[in-house]
């Protein structure tokens, strides 16, 4: 099951590349302009190709622009299959790999929707082989790949009186931000000729449960996974279409001849992210750690047939996983997830114990969900960065090959003056705890530097020595940064994990206050230079630490939870923070306990001079939350601004926006810790 509080916006960890750079000098804001993400890492059938998405900023249309390669792994090198699409994700190859197909927009406007589009590798233009009304969010090839089984929401059955204005809808477990109640979403199939032509596409499901919808920054949703017979898919069954109705979750078979579905286990709720063996006899699929649904994803196999199960991934690897995908062998899977602060990879026989991947200082990508493929050989295809080099297209030959980089988009930036980052350990309150470093270019040891912190999203994720545009930026001031890990990271196993549980701000506050003794320990810091930061969940963490220790000297706090009665009454995850704190505020005493760890509640207490950003259509934490902090520090006179982004989404998403926020958040610190 995902966990269903805030998360870590993705461009915290800016991937950015400086083409033609090769002066030795510290990163620059301008720097950023030339980001080249690479993404969506599709490997074919036969190991021979591997498709994916790089992705450009337009700085002067205000648009990312992504184009669909394709790395062939005979000659070494790539070529474009589509040029600088708004939109294109998802390639999947055809089960022959003599098509590919991939998501992008049809049509223009308000009228633009997500399609299916079809390319024949042969040669030949992409070719869209959908058109629906509401857009497809996930497709899935069938084995023989005659067909494509494909997820899209209904229309409103007030359609027509909507036309006509009488579009008062019933309110559910939505966020305020909604204007329309939410449709099920449902699976389609499409069949498609040996030539890649589009027959007439045809339901499979219906009903007022749906498949679950994503609302970013998430894992994606639950995918569709077929029987290698062509005849079952598995999917998870929400009981209502609502994102925050997600605990009513359970993996399904769907019987594509007769249309039946069955349930696979007896657990009821909290499961998804089934997905068939290659030989069609088992099922892997999430469940939370012995079904608390305040703890992490554990991966259980059960028969096809159906049955709970075995978990196999709590006793050996105890972290949260991020993916899991079967090997060709049916006998083993590929598990991702954090330890420590790297982004590890572990293969999982079904009987025996799991074995770590040695992946160097690789950092594989796997923000929420994992970045891979893996090839009818076993070999795997994925995007990572390292510590001083940011994303690029990674391979394996098997799991035990040494990771080969195949692409240097980002060579540029690797090439600049970046500070050293390495990982620091410390002990607090009977746990392990971890975070990182990043030290400012040309570092000297007898100098007293100030601090900057930047705390992780999540809480559920965990700060690594990957790539980070912004904390690489902060270090090329003259600043020490310190990413904190914190209890309720998940890179520190389940009791790490479960320790936040109605514990939102003191106990990770501890620890991070334990985290900075240990850093004065290793560097020289000037106590009187230190700043706090972070976004989402960081940003709570801020406005936490503002209100309860009194070393800062600026912060800054983009996205915060400020009041969690806000975050579960208006956000879009709404009544599923309930299970983060036992139960509703409005249920028995909970309202103190919702109140007492609110950042807000203690806002009095704040004298830091705090920089406030966030976005006017954030459906995650609401931007009323940074008004109500906003209002408190102007009453107590405390020096404060407050930025607001004319946009939805939990962090801008458009390069102009984006490349605002690096700037304000390293221009504050300038102007507050000189």
């Amino acid at each position: 099951m995902r966990r269903w509080i805030i998360v870590l916006p993705l461009l915290l960890a800016l991937t950015s590349v400086a083409q033609g750079s090769g002066a030795m000098r510290p990163i620059a804001l301008d720097d950023l302009k030339s980001i080249v993400n690479v993404s969506d890492a599709a490997i074919s059938p036969d190991g021979s190709q591997i498709a994916y998405i790089i992705s450009k900023p337009d700085f002067k249309a205000d648009k990312n622009r992504r184009t669909l390669m394709v790395y062939d792994m005979h000659t070494r090198a790539s070529r474009a299959l589509t040029f600088e699409r708004t939109s294109v994700s998802s390639p999947a190859w055809s089960p022959d790999g003599a098509h590919l197909a991939f998501l992008s927009e049809r049509g223009a406007g308000e009228n633009a929707t997500e399609e299916i589009y079809l390319l024949d590798m042969r040669g030949g233009d992409a070719v869209p082989v959908t058109q629906t009304s509401r857009g497809v969010q996930q497709f899935a090839w069938r084995p023989d790949g005659r067909a494509i089984a494909y997820v899209t929401a209904d229309e409103p059955l007030n359609k027509k009186a909507i036309e006509h204005h009488l579009d008062a809808f019933v309110v559910g477990d939505q966020s305020y931000k909604e204007k329309e109640a939410p449709s099920p979403s449902h699976i389609w199939l499409l069949p498609i000729g040996a030539d890649g032509s589009a027959g007439q596409a045809a339901r499979l499901t219906q009903g007022a449960w749906s498949l679950p919808p994503v609302a970013p920054p998430s894992s994606p949703s639950s995918p569709l996974s077929w029987a290698p017979d062509g005849r079952y898919i598995v999917f998870s069954k929400m009981e209502t279409p609502y994102y925050a109705d997600g605990d009513r979750t359970t993996v399904c078979v769907l019987d594509t001849q007769t249309r039946s579905v069955r349930t696979l286990t007896a657990h009821g709720r909290f499961e998804g992210y089934g997905t068939f063996s290659p030989d069609g006899t088992k099922i892997a699929y999430w469940y939370p750690y012995k079904g608390d649904p305040a703890a992490q994803n554990d991966v259980f196999v059960t028969s096809a047939s159906g049955g709970n199960g075995t978990d196999v991934t709590a006793s050996q690897i105890d972290t949260n996983v991020q993916r899991a995908i079967w090997m060709p062998d049916s006998k083993r899977l590929l598990i991702s997830g954090h330890k420590g602060t790297d982004a590890a990879l572990w293969i999982k026989p079904l009987e025996g114990p799991a074995q770590r991947i040695a992946l160097g200082e690789v950092q594989p990508t796997q923000a929420f969900w994992l970045d891979a493929s893996v090839s009818n050989s076993g070999a795997i295809a994925f995007t990572a960065s390292q510590a001083h080099h940011p994303t690029e297209l990674y391979y394996m030959r098997s799991p035990s090959d040494t990771p080969q980089r195949l692409t240097s988009y980002n060579d540029g930036i690797a090439q600049l003056d970046l500070g050293r980052v390495q990982p620091i350990t410390w002990q607090n309150d009977g746990f392990s705890e971890d975070g990182v470093l990043t030290y400012p270019p040309g570092y000297d040891p007898a100098r007293a530097y100030p601090l900057v912190l930047v705390i992780h999203g999540g809480p559920n994720s965990a700060s690594l020595t990957a790539f980070s545009a912004l904390n690489q930026l902060l270090a090329a001031r003259g600043w020490i940064v310190f990413n904190p890990n914190y209890r309720g990271s998940d890179n520190m196993g389940e009791a790490y994990w479960h320790a936040i549980y109605n514990d939102a701000g003191a106990g990770p506050g501890r620890d991070v206050m334990a985290g900075i003794w240990a850093v004065e320990k290793n560097v020289h810091v000037d106590a009187r230079r230190i700043g706090v930061s972070g976004w989402s969940y960081g940003g709570f963490m801020t406005s936490w630490m503002e209100g309860h220790y009194h070393i800062w000297n600026a912060a800054l706090a983009g996205a915060a939870v400020n009041n969690w009665i806000d975050e579960y009454a208006l956000s879009d995850n709404n009544v599923s923070v309930r299970f983060d704190f036992g139960g509703s505020p409005w249920t028995g005493t909970r309202m103190e306990q919702y109140l007492a760890q609110s950042p807000i509640s203690y806002a009095g207490n704040i004298t830091t001079p705090t920089l406030i950003l966030s976005d006017t259509g954030d459906a995650r934490v609401p931007i009323t939350q940074s008004y109500e902090m906003f209002r408190a520090l102007r009453v107590h006179h405390v020096p404060v601004r407050f930025f607001a982004y004319p946009v939805s989404g939990h962090y801008p998403s458009d390069p102009v926006r984006a490349l605002d926020v690096q700037r304000r958040w390293v221009d504050w610190f300038a102007e507050h810790l000189k």
